[in-house]
């Protein structure tokens, strides 16, 4: 399978070409996510994620494919202040 070129958190990785929002994401944080982009564990996941500078609700992690060029941002949520 090909492979595309992406920004991730300011990194140059590879990801195979079709890899969708939710699969990288998943990939990145080692847990299980299912067709909504919830842990399947039932944990929650404390992060967000923005593809080309806008947030993709988790809803549409599922729906929103990666394309060469794209940069992502995952970002954890931290208590505190």
């Amino acid at each position: 399978m090909t492979s595309i070129n992406i920004t991730f958190n300011s990194q140059q990785v590879q990801v195979q070409t079709g890899t969708s929002l939710r699969e990288f994401v998943s990939t990145q944080i080692g847990k299980e996510l299912d067709a909504e982009s919830k842990a399947v564990d039932g944990s929650k996941l404390g992060v967000a994620a923005a593809v080309n500078g806008g947030v993709i609700p988790r809803s549409a992690w599922n729906a929103t494919v990666l394309e060469n060029g794209h940069s992502v941002e995952l970002v954890t949520a931290a208590q505190g202040g």
